[in-house]
Formats: structure tokens, C-alpha cells, sequence
């Protein structure tokens, strides 16, 4: 290698770095490790995956029966209490900060998803994203995966839902439309906190809540029905009856169509990670939190909180929030129910 490759070959955007991630080695397919000045310390590992179509278990405890896609693994979106985090634990990387700048990038999952169509003799029932991590979080500006996706899914007329926290989901609305006019099409948006400073503290690598609220509006102006889920409600932070009522007032008013409510959840392998934040941003609650979130104390705080936010709920005139809306993002899971043949020309 010449004194200028030398040089120039450190500055390279492309650069493989094989110490970044000590799992390399169990992911096969890895092509290479990529950085790049938009993504400040966010490094994309790039794999070539075997299959796109993920069909969970019947027996699974989280969404049983359901057939879902990942084409990422790991996320910008940063948040402090997300529940996917202990995947990476998979890959020898920690549940902190690996996750957010540690991302899995499936950049074939395009070819493999239409070649899985093309030779299923029954195709999915359904097919639902955002189950593990956001397909519209930050990385998708730079891979544009989903619109292939989205196309080879309409083609087949498969139904699929789309739970998102990015803004990015408006570069597509003519592409799910599309799909809508052929198949069953479910989306929703993800927000929950309208205290900016807050929100930007907690899930720093997020769009803010006025852009998520202008999605949901973008939504429903492109024809499309919009669910939002209000969470998570933060404990002592967002969760009084005023709080409340400007959150579910400023949903109605983006002309949203249902609303489903979640209360903060905080696995064992997650609860060290938000409490870190806490620690830093409010000391004062870390006593209460400790409370809360001690064995048995969660079910009475949701039962709270249902009371406070149901009579909102339907004071502003949505749908009571039960399994129906749920079952449309997949959230139940499809234990014990027969698959059913895809769809055809519906529109939800």
C-alpha cells in the first residue's frame, strides 16, 4: 500500500472495523462495518440475511403465531425504557449504549423477502414491523429498505401493520396507500410525552412529539386510518389527569382514528438502563420508581391509570382501547387461532 492509500484509507466512510462488534462471528452473512459523518458514533453492520419472513412460535410468549420483520436490529431512536434492548445481549453487546449505535443492517432483505413470496404456497395472514425495533428510525433514511418491502408485500396483497415512532413513514404514504387499495394496511404512531425537553431527555434519538403529531395528521390526509399509542405514560412525569387530557386532546386533534395506552413497562434487563437515566434527570423519583416498579406494584398503577385516561378517551370520542385495536398491530399474538388467507381488496 503507497503513502497516499495509507492516508486516505482512514478517512474512508466505508471503513471495516472488526473489533467494533465482538458477535461478528454469530452473525453470518456479516458483509462489512460502516460510519459515516450523518450518523455521528453510530456504526451500521452490514449482513446479507438468509431469510426476511420471521414466523414466531405458536407457543411464544410474545406474539405467538405471528409472522414479523426486522429488516434492523437495534436503534437510534435511543430510548431509555425500550424493551427490545436485551437482544443485543445475543451479539456480545450491552443493553446501554451498543444499542443505539450498534445497528444490524439486513440490506438484502428486499430480494430474499420476494423470493420467500414467490415460493410460499400459503402466504402470511399478516406480517407486522415495529414488533422489536422502528423500521422508520434514522438508519432507514439511509438504506431505504422499506419501499421495496412495502412493494413486494402489496404484490402479494399480504396484510401488514406498521408501529412507528418516525416521521420518515411520509416518505411512503403514497407506497401504503397503494398497498391499502390491495390488502389490509394498519398504522400507528407512537407518542406519548408532549413536554418536548422531557421527550427529547428520555428517547433522545427521536423525532419530536409536534413532528409525530404532524405525522399523524400527513396519515390521514393521505386516506389512511391512524392508530396512536399513548406510550409509555412516565410515572409522576406525564401521568395527571391534566397531562393526560392535553396529551389525548392534541391526538384527537391530529385527527387520529383509535388510541391504545401503556403505561412505562420495565423488564429486569431494561430497568438498570432507564434507572440510570433517572438517577441523572430526576434523582427525586428514583425512590418512587423503586416502589413501582418492585414485584407486584406495577398491576395496581395500571389500574390507575386506566382509570384516569379511559373517561378521556372517550370523552374525545375514540374507540374504547380493547384486544380489537390491539389485534390489528399484532399485540395479542395469534395463539391458538387458525391462519386465514391474506386479505383481499380491503381496506381497514
Amino acid at each position: 500500500m503507497n503513502e497516499d492509500s495509507m492516508r486516505w484509507n482512514g478517512q474512508r466512510t466505508d471503513r471495516v472495523d472488526a473489533g467494533t462488534l465482538p458477535g461478528l462471528a454469530r452473525l453470518t452473512g456479516f458483509v462489512r462495518s460502516v460510519r459515516t459523518p450523518e450518523f455521528r458514533g453510530v456504526t451500521f453492520h452490514e449482513v446479507l440475511a438468509k431469510s426476511a419472513l420471521n414466523h414466531v412460535p405458536a407457543d411464544a410468549r410474545m406474539l405467538p403465531g405471528e409472522y414479523t420483520m426486522n429488516p434492523y436490529r437495534g436503534c437510534t431512536h435511543a430510548c431509555q425504557y425500550c424493551f427490545a434492548r436485551p437482544t443485543h445481549t445475543r451479539l456480545g453487546l450491552d443493553v446501554a449504549g451498543d444499542f443505539d449505535n450498534e445497528i444490524i443492517v439486513k440490506t438484502n432483505i428486499v430480494e430474499v423477502l420476494r423470493g420467500e413470496l414467490a415460493r410460499k404456497r400459503k402466504l402470511p395472514p399478516r406480517v407486522a414491523f415495529g414488533t422489536n425495533t422502528d423500521v422508520y428510525q434514522r438508519a432507514e433514511g439511509r438504506y431505504a429498505l422499506m419501499p421495496g418491502i412495502i412493494d413486494a408485500l402489496t404484490g402479494h396483497r399480504v396484510p401488514f401493520s406498521i408501529l412507528t415512532k418516525g416521521t420518515m413513514i411520509r416518505r411512503d404514504l403514497d407506497l401504503l396507500a397503494k398497498a391499502s387499495r390491495a390488502t389490509t394496511v394498519h398504522l400507528g404512531v407512537s407518542l406519548s410525552i408532549l413536554d418536548e425537553q422531557l421527550q427529547q431527555s428520555v428517547e433522545f434519538g427521536t423525532a419530536t412529539t409536534t413532528a409525530r403529531l404532524a405525522t399523524v395528521r400527513a396519515i390521514r390526509d393521505a386516506g389512511l386510518e391512524c392508530a396512536v399509542f399513548l406510550s409509555p405514560i412516565l410515572p409522576h412525569l406525564t401521568d395527571s389527569p391534566a397531562q393526560l387530557e392535553e396529551l389525548v386532546s392534541a391526538v384527537a386533534e391530529a385527527g387520529a382514528t383509535s388510541v391504545l395506552y401503556h403505561p412505562l413497562y420495565l423488564s429486569s434487563a431494561v430497568k438498570e438502563v432507564f434507572f440510570t437515566w433517572l438517577r441523572g434527570a430526576h434523582p427525586e423519583l428514583v425512590s418512587e420508581y423503586t416502589r413501582l416498579y418492585s414485584a407486584g406494584s406495577e398491576t395496581s398503577y395500571r389500574h390507575e391509570i386506566g382509570a384516569r385516561i379511559r373517561p378521556l378517551i372517550a370523552k374525545y370520542g375514540f374507540p374504547d382501547p380493547d384486544e380489537t385495536i390491539e389485534d390489528k398491530f399484532a399485540l395479542n399474538g395469534r395463539r391458538g387461532q387458525p391462519e386465514e388467507e391474506p386479505a383481499q381488496q380491503s381496506l381497514f
